[in-house]
């Protein structure tokens, strides 16, 4: 193993300005940024390349063992490369091998590590890179049991240690509706302020619905079989909740740093499984048959999948309830969808993307029960001018005693570039040289929310 001069420095100070001395700043400069991709599994380490970003070089180093997986991936990044509109220049420099891991913390070709894929293994990728000085921008969930959020605890430490940034993709923070939600739940005049809720009716909730079946970048994903084992992957609970746990702390408490120590309590949480017949498993893998690390979740040919999860807890005193369910296709016309609230003293804020929706996100604005109506349009119309001054373009549409936000279109553009803004604010973070002073605890009362909520829903079996 490599030493770093930094670790014979006895005192804690010195260990930390030895490290960061050591490292070049990032300053913007073109090409400085230089990707490793590891072990891509996920369609989501894909994404992040589907646009060019001048700060990063477009020579990628991916190192991964021998499967389907970094196939499918490649595919996806020459399929970006040769697309007629707006074509990538990505160059993959690939190295498949059983010991592609060493050989990327032994050849370090890059400055920052993507990580997308296989969670068992993901947290334990994460420790190792930061401890050999790469940055870090991982897919979710980078814990997805308590063993795991035990070491992700250690990799923050590490990072800070090594002068490194370790960073989640958080894309639904992009969502234009849920922006809208945040923006709007700032205006005093209008939301007044976050209702306290109980167990029974939760200030704030967020349900989002999830389709194994779908397509990615126009074309029908393939899924890897591991996705369907949830020592792999992990529940739905700890997975697809991630987002959900985020916008929570995003939009109740922006910028507030959360102790998760003694802010938070898991009050109820539960996990029920999906059912997948044979065809349907072929369908969306292409293989013929189960693996073996499958069958002990197959019974009479059927498989069952606990992706479906919902977790019920308490946030610096504000109840909050988030839960996802993954179906295997989704309607003729749909998507994956999703619905929000926030209960304020003065009006809730309300997120519908159902069919009357025409399955689009949509955000809605009712005052509670007993408001002057036309004393609120009034304060309404006025307090608009605010979030127009940020966002041109933003209207209100009256439906009886709703107001529905209209968005213009030019603000929809969709879950998969968002993955492009959030490469984007990580490579402004890089340039700092640091992450906001809530995103780390934040990131980590994430992860204690969702492996402390699967404990508990397993315990409750």
């Amino acid at each position: 193993m490599k030493k770093y001069p930094c670790l014979f420095v006895i005192i804690g100070i010195a260990v930390m300005v030895s490290c960061s001395t050591e490292k070049p700043g990032f300053t913007g400069a073109k090409g400085e940024v230089k990707l490793i991709t590891l072990d891509p599994g996920h369609f989501h380490a894909a994404l992040v390349q589907k646009t060019m970003y001048s700060q990063i070089d477009s020579n990628v180093a991916v190192y991964a063992p021998e499967s389907d997986d970094v196939k499918e991936h490649l595919n996806r990044i020459s399929g970006y490369n040769q697309r007629p509109e707006n074509p990538t220049r990505w160059n993959e420099n690939v190295y498949i091998g059983a010991d592609y891991f060493e050989k990327m913390l032994q050849e370090k070709k890059g400055n920052v590590v993507v990580i997308a894929g296989n969670n068992k293994k993901k947290t334990e990728y994460i420790k190792a890179a930061v401890e050999a000085g790469f940055n870090v921008l991982s897919d979710k969930p980078m814990a997805i049991n308590a063993v795991a959020f035990e070491q992700l605890k250690d990799a923050f430490r590490l990072a800070q240690e090594k002068g490194v940034l370790l960073y989640d993709i958080m894309t639904e923070r992009n969502e234009i509706t849920t922006i809208m939600q945040k923006e709007f739940s700032l205006l005093p005049e209008v939301f007044g302020t976050l209702e306290k809720g109980t167990l029974e009716n939760p200030a704030v909730t967020k349900e989002s619905v999830h389709h194994f079946y779908k397509f990615v970048s126009g074309a029908a994903l393939k899924r890897p079989a591991w996705f369907f084992d949830v020592e792999q992957q992990g529940e739905g609970i700890v997975d697809v909740t991630t987002h959900l746990v985020d916008l929570v702390q995003w939009e109740c408490f922006p910028e507030k740093i959360i102790d998760y120590t003694n802010e938070i309590t898991i009050d109820k949480a539960k996990h029920w499984s999906t059912s997948l017949t044979p065809s349907q498993f072929n369908e969306v893998t292409k293989l013929g048959d189960y693996p073996e690390y499958l069958i002990k979740d197959v019974n009479d040919s059927v498989l069952s999948v606990y992706s479906n999860g919902e977790i019920n807890y308490t946030i610096k005193g504000v109840h909050a309830k988030v839960s996802v369910i993954w179906n295997y296709k989704a309607p003729e016309g749909a998507g994956d969808t999703h619905f929000s609230i926030m209960r304020g003293t003065k009006a809730n804020l309300i997120i519908r993307q159902g069919e009357a929706q025409g399955f689009k996100p949509t955000l809605y604005i009712e005052p509670v029960a007993g408001t002057d109506t036309a004393l609120f349009a009034q304060t309404l119309a006025s307090e608009l001018k605010k979030i127009q001054a940020k966002y041109e373009g933003i209207e209100l549409k009256k439906l009886d005693n709703t107001w529905e936000v209209v968005v213009p279109e030019k603000y929809k553009v969709g879950h998969e570039s968002h993955f492009a803004q959030v490469m984007e604010k990580y490579l402004q973070y890089l340039i700092d040289g640091k992450l906001p002073d809530w995103e780390v605890p934040n990131m980590l009362a994430k992860y204690f929310t969702t492996t402390k909520a699967l404990e508990l829903a397993r315990s409750e079996k």
